[in-house]
């Protein structure tokens, strides 16, 4: 029965079970027919896109043959035109041994035509033969061209060019192998599906082949849909624009999958009348637990627990299970959800969020004797580990310290708070419980040697140690004062641990002072350079100055650069204080005499920032500075994060004219193999050498003498630091060290005391020149 709506006509039938049938069969006609049109229309642009293929690959094909056989034909032709007697007769025009050679390499190179081209303009050939005219090929043989197409009469050929030299090129020998009917048709025998070949010269194509784009497939109106690729060839001939033109019938390709199409339309007939057969029994088996299920839809909306009985093995009894898989999926999704939201993925162990949910509740149950142990542990020399080993190894390095720390159980909850950083609570009972020996154990979980990838990685940490009740009762507090700790812990140096003190507030709001006062002593120009003195033992005369920042603090005074270089550090502020020393050391020694060089400190911070070869530049510009008198001092920490990259860095700057300083010889990691890989200018002797040469029965001179004598084979020049007496110069002179630096000479004095102690100097030259 049909009955009207408001716009469109329903159906309605009997049963439920009688609509789902008819519904079904319909839907499934329906989808039916539209596949059945789209697989056909697929089939089709199958078979044009695979014919095409096909044919571009048989192209391809075709111009390695081509460019095979002109390399077989360029190889006999080069035999022959290096042999002596064949280029003598060509220099003294012996055309009888040079048509019988021409003979014998036409027989062996199995070609067609063999001639030679002379700087004149005049061709040696067999006669009667057909050859190009010499004008069309002269100025492409002149210009080095090795193969390409030539015109023979009137068929186009091969051809293959070898100079001939005797030792300056005299002519060519030039081989050719027409590329008829016949040669065509042996080639495309060789192809994987059939086709047409032939070699044409452009004008001559006519048709849609005359506007046809090169490489690629086009199809032709003409009754078998012929498909055409036309590629150039390369010519030796100015008269020949050579086409490579390969065709295909895609009639012939489609035929092929004619029988598929057939198969395709009896397999739909079969599954319409299998669909009739099954609808009626697919809605009788689905209209039964139909209003089951929808009653337990409704149940689990409203959030109650919710579990189908299975009667059946079919699709309804499937549904049922699946309905039950979901609401366990559900609460197992929600669970996951809540657990990656409270948890570091890499290792597992609660993120900052819950180790702050935990404290707080550890905190609230924490008992009048009790004590709360927090601790915040930051491994040493990760990034290390990083650079070196890669960061898999790194994400591994952290998973085994997880574990390890996941063993003790006398840590209450254990967390990943980022990057390298852990932390642990330890909830204490015993009121005479040593949180010394506490901290001990944390230390000891971290202190060992990781195998990654079978590579021993040795770890440790940094750990800052606040306690409750003692340094704060409430969450925010306990993790600001153990963050604190860790801070001192990591400045006191590796492996260590700190508990929190008072006086450690006081520093970290010193230390935010400082930073401050340091930006505004950036902005301000509140630093200025001093200069200590590098004096050459090996000529007996002041060489340069090594500048040196100083920050005169409006209020506190002299501020140590061991005091604010590491903060500029680790704030990145050295960047500008960085490139401010270079433009004042450059400005400043401008005004110098031009023998006298100026040595400036690049930090590796500052050595890592990619403008750094543009700020030498432009400091060297402005100040009007020959590079040469500019020294840049690195240390070996540079090399850690990125050898590669170091090294380029430092080729860049080498490129600029500035000379190369590795500082702090000696105390660093690799020094040997950093020599090798670079060729610095001067090597600074460290201090610490030094200060051992007046002493008995150490090998300080065994040190110095190494490093004088390594220096010297390596041609690089050598300075010691932290001179400080007559004994120690005579001894680093003995030892054959080139230059001296330290309080022997002078401490770090002002831009204008240098000018002081280069005064007289000036007057010792000018009264020599008189």
């Amino acid at each position: 029965m049909i009955v009207w709506g408001k716009n469109l006509p329903q159906l309605r039938f009997g049963s439920l079970k009688r609509r789902i049938a008819v519904v079904y069969t319909a839907l499934f006609t329906i989808v039916l027919a539209v596949v059945m049109v789209v697989v056909s229309a697929n089939i089709e642009r199958f078979g044009e896109q695979s014919a095409s293929r096909d044919l571009a690959a048989n192209a391809r094909v075709f111009d390695e043959i081509i460019e095979l056989r002109a390399r077989q034909m360029r190889g006999s032709a080069d035999v022959l035109s290096r042999d002596f007697g064949f280029r003598e007769a060509v220099a003294t025009s012996d055309r009888p041994t040079i048509a019988s050679a021409l003979r014998s390499l036409q027989s062996r190179s199995n070609t067609s035509a063999a001639f030679v081209v002379g700087l004149d303009g005049d061709l040696i050939g067999e006669e009667g033969q057909a050859y190009p005219e010499v004008e069309s090929i002269w100025y492409q043989l002149d210009n080095g061209a090795e193969k390409g197409v030539i015109r023979l009469g009137d068929t186009l050929a091969l051809a293959a060019s070898s100079p001939i030299e005797a030792p300056d090129t005299i002519g060519w020998l030039v081989l050719a192998q027409p590329l008829d009917a016949s040669e065509m048709a042996r080639l495309a025998d060789l192809a994987a599906v059939e086709v047409a070949a032939r070699v044409a010269h452009a004008p001559e194509l006519a048709g849609p082949l005359a506007d046809a784009q090169l490489a690629r497939v086009i199809e032709a109106d003409d009754a078998a849909r012929t498909l055409y690729h036309v590629t150039a060839l390369p010519t030796l001939d100015d008269s020949v624009e050579p086409r490579l033109v390969l065709g295909h019938s895609l009639g012939t390709a489609l035929a092929e999958y004619a029988g598929l199409k057939y198969l395709l339309a009896l397999v739909a007939l079969g599954g319409l009348l299998l669909v009739l057969v099954l609808g009626s029994r697919v809605a009788r088996g689905v209209t039964g637990p139909l209003a089951k299920l929808d009653a337990a839809v409704r149940r689990f909306a409203a959030g109650e627990d919710v579990s189908l009985a299975i009667a059946t093995q079919d699709e309804v009894g499937r549904l049922a299970a699946s309905f039950n898989d979901m609401v366990v999926a559900i609460e197992e999704r929600e669970r996951k959800i809540l657990h990656v939201g409270l948890h570091d993925g890499l290792t597992d162990l609660p993120n900052r969020k819950l180790f702050v949910e935990q404290l707080g509740q550890t905190l609230a149950r924490l008992g009048p004797d009790e004590r709360l142990f927090v601790a915040y542990c930051d491994l040493d020399d990760f990034k290390v580990v990083n650079d070196t080993l890669g960061h898999p190894a790194g994400d591994e390095l952290l998973r085994q310290v997880a574990s390890s720390l996941r063993c003790r159980s006398e840590f209450s909850h254990i967390a990943r708070l980022g990057g390298d950083e852990f932390a642990v609570i330890i909830h204490e009972r015993d009121p005479a419980a040593d949180l010394v020996d506490t901290a001990r154990l944390l230390k000891d979980c971290f202190d060992q040697d990781v195998t990654i990838d079978g590579q021993s990685a040795p770890t440790s940490a940094s750990i800052g140690i606040a306690v409750a009740p003692g340094d704060g009762t409430d969450t925010t507090v306990l993790l600001k004062h153990a963050d604190l700790a860790l801070y001192r812990a990591k400045r006191d140096g590796k492996a260590t641990f700190h508990f929190f003190e008072q006086s450690l507030d006081e520093q970290a709001r010193r230390r935010r002072e400082m930073e401050l006062d340091l930006r505004l002593a950036i902005k301000d120009g509140g630093f200025e350079l001093h200069f200590q003195p590098l004096y050459s033992l090996t000529h007996e005369r002041l060489q340069g100055f090594e500048a040196l920042i100083r920050w005169n603090h409006p209020t506190r005074g002299t501020i140590s650069p061991a005091e604010f270089i590491p903060l500029a550090e680790e704030t990145g502020l050295i960047l500008q204080v960085g490139e401010w020393v270079v433009r004042e050391a450059c400005h400043i020694a401008s005004g110098w005499p031009e023998d006298i060089s100026v040595a400036v400190n690049i930090s590796p911070k500052q050595f890592t920032y990619p403008g750094l070869s543009t700020t030498i530049l432009q400091a060297l510009t402005n100040s009007g500075l020959p590079p040469q008198r500019l020294e840049l001092e690195i240390t070996e920490s540079v090399f850690i994060a990125d050898v590669e990259h170091t090294l380029s860095t430092l080729h860049s700057l080498r490129n600029l004219g500035v000379r190369i300083s590795l500082d702090d010889f000696g105390t660093g990691y690799s020094s040997l193999s950093y020599l090798r890989q670079f060729p610095f200018d001067k090597i600074k002797i460290d201090q610490s050498f030094v200060r051992d040469l007046a002493q008995q029965g150490n090998n300080a001179h065994a040190v110095i003498r190494a490093i004088t004598t390594l220096a010297d084979a390596l041609s690089m020049e050598t300075l010691a630091e932290g001179v400080e007496d007559e004994q120690q110069c005579r001894i680093l002179r003995e030892e054959g060290c080139g230059s001296i630096q330290g309080y022997l000479l002078s401490r770090p004095v002002r831009a204008h005391v240098v000018q002081e102690m280069l005064a007289p100097r000036d007057r010792r030259h000018a009264l020599g020149a008189m």
